[in-house]
């Protein structure tokens, strides 16, 4: 799977992903205009939308109802290095969500394969290569 990366102006850096364009940008305190997420911002985004779509999916092969189902994560910044120590995801059902399946959310929750490498990180490799002029 490759990603292409470029930089269309500004602090703007997008990357395109398939069909798609997932626009990033800079708060305005970094230099941006705040016209989208910040890089970090998708990251941690995406550790609570995957684990949503596992919760989604345990909603879905068992013909539970997921509206109202919301994920509220919280990432906790460690004071010195600025780097997140922790992360909450606080998944919040509707009272009428029957409570024998609270426990297996958390489970559907846990198989999210963003959180499952950032536990077994992958080794990075980065290289410059020179492209030919057109």
């Amino acid at each position: 799977m490759e990603i292409l990366i470029d930089f269309p102006g500004g602090a703007r850096v997008d990357a395109h992903i398939r069909d798609h364009i997932v626009q990033t940008d800079q708060p305005r305190s970094g230099g941006g205009t705040d016209s989208a997420p910040s890089p970090f911002e998708l990251f941690l985004a995406s550790i609570g939308t995957c684990a949503g779509i596992y919760v989604l999916g345990f909603c879905r092969q068992r013909n539970l109802p997921a509206e109202g189902i919301r994920i509220l994560q919280r990432n906790h910044p460690n004071p010195n290095s600025g780097l997140i120590d922790r992360i909450e995801l606080e998944i919040q059902v509707p009272p009428a969500f029957p409570k024998q399946y609270h426990s297996a959310l958390i489970r559907s929750a846990e198989l999210c394969k963003v959180k499952k490498t950032l536990e077994n990180p992958p080794q990075f490799e980065i290289a410059v290569q020179e492209t030919k002029a057109e």
